[in-house]
């Protein structure tokens, strides 16, 4: 019996949600006969995503009205655990659990398995305060001791958890994360309709996501504002965080050349990937970097960073460049605005790319560590 913690999908954390939600939809037809999932979900939480739809004879939906950074949840979960291996059908042995935040429960009574997605806290310091940082070691370092067994999200990441803490090489698997499958080429009318509810031009380069340092938006538009023709907008979405206003003091002196969309609505974002001439992501440091693989599901033309788990994701079908040269951005930018081939053959590798990563893989290659600690514990 498999439990997977699934009180954080939800709105507050928008990255984990989408990996809970996407796993645990894709968990259930991997399933042996014998093998059975529980979800554990908040429905005392207003923007929890709710599972119930899943629910079958092999999966099990089990409320957990128990907020992740509740104090409470330290005998409350593993209470719950107790409980469902002793129903419906008695079982000698706790539920595997597995939890997907590092704010968890530190003594479960099970098989505990936890997934780690970054370690910017530690590797980035500027993008927190101290108080942050130290609690941020503090609890990952409760969760590492209280788990058997760790996933990263990439390769990177892992290499990052073994650099940073003392933990055994054997117990951490990295496993990757895919583009939800609405993530793809979008129709002429979706797009049209997306241009015209954001009122944009039917060439402009995208960059999506929040303004925190580590994402390095001001040498995106440094480098913008170096290209000798300006005839494409930078068009940049996301969340605001009014602590770092470099961004737009450099954007003003460019007028309408850099537009901020600011939030925009997850269901535009499928056709304002297409629309794009370019997905531009100079990060300084990503776990994964989901926007890029998001971006080449929908064949988007795509340059980003050479940094982190960036050269994992996008393969050789990007143009990677150094994230702290803003020349090399520049260039590399003005070679595919300027170069139709080019352009053209960068969005047909994005497609090809991005196909190599599901979340039936991401399901399958979770479900084999779940059944390897399940047969350590026979």
């Amino acid at each position: 019996m498999y439990t997977l913690d699934a009180r954080t999908a939800t709105a507050h954390f928008p990255g984990i949600g989408r990996y809970v939600r996407n796993l645990a939809g894709a968990l259930p037809s991997l399933l042996a006969e014998d093998e059975r999932l529980v979800l554990l979900w908040n429905p005392s939480d207003p923007i929890a995503w709710n599972p119930t739809a899943l629910a079958s004879p092999q999966v099990q939906i089990v409320s957990a009205p128990v907020s992740s950074f509740g104090l409470s949840q330290q005998w409350k979960i593993p209470r719950l655990l107790r409980q469902i291996a002793q129903s419906p059908v008695p079982n000698p042995q706790s539920p595997l659990y597995h939890s997907t935040y590092y704010l968890m429960p530190y003594r479960t009574g099970a098989p505990t398995l936890l997934t780690i997605y970054d370690l910017i806290a530690l590797l980035h310091p500027q993008t927190v305060s101290l108080r942050a940082r130290l609690f941020f070691r503090a609890a990952t370092r409760l969760a590492l001791a209280a788990s058997d067994r760790i996933v990263t999200i990439s390769e990177s990441a892992r290499d990052d958890l073994l650099a940073l803490f003392p933990v055994a090489a054997d117990r951490v698997t990295a496993i990757p994360l895919a583009a939800d499958p609405r993530f793809r080429p979008q129709s002429a009318a979706e797009i049209e309709r997306v241009r015209a509810k954001y009122n944009l031009p039917d060439r402009y380069i995208f960059y999506l996501g929040i303004n925190k340092p580590h994402k390095n938006l001001p040498r995106l538009i440094q480098a913008y504002a170096q290209l000798a023709i300006r005839n494409s907008p930078l068009v940049i979405a996301g969340a605001w965080d009014d602590r770092y206003p470099e961004s737009r003091a450099l954007a003003a002196p460019l007028g309408d050349s850099v537009r901020f969309l600011g939030p925009v609505d997850d269901a535009d974002l499928p056709a304002l990937h297409s629309a794009a001439a370019l997905f531009a992501f100079p990060s300084l440091y990503e776990g994964f970097g989901l926007p890029v693989l998001e971006a080449m599901a929908c064949g988007a033309p795509v340059i980003c960073s050479n940094r982190s788990s960036l050269p994992e994701v996008a393969g050789n079908a990007a143009l990677l460049v150094d994230p702290t040269d803003t020349d090399a951005i520049a260039a590399a930018i003005q070679q595919v605005l300027e170069n139709n081939d080019l352009c053209r053959s960068l969005g047909e590798k994005s497609l090809v790319q991005a196909a190599r990563f599901s979340w039936q893989r991401t399901a399958a290659e979770t479900l084999a560590v779940y059944r390897e600690m399940a047969a350590a514990e026979r």
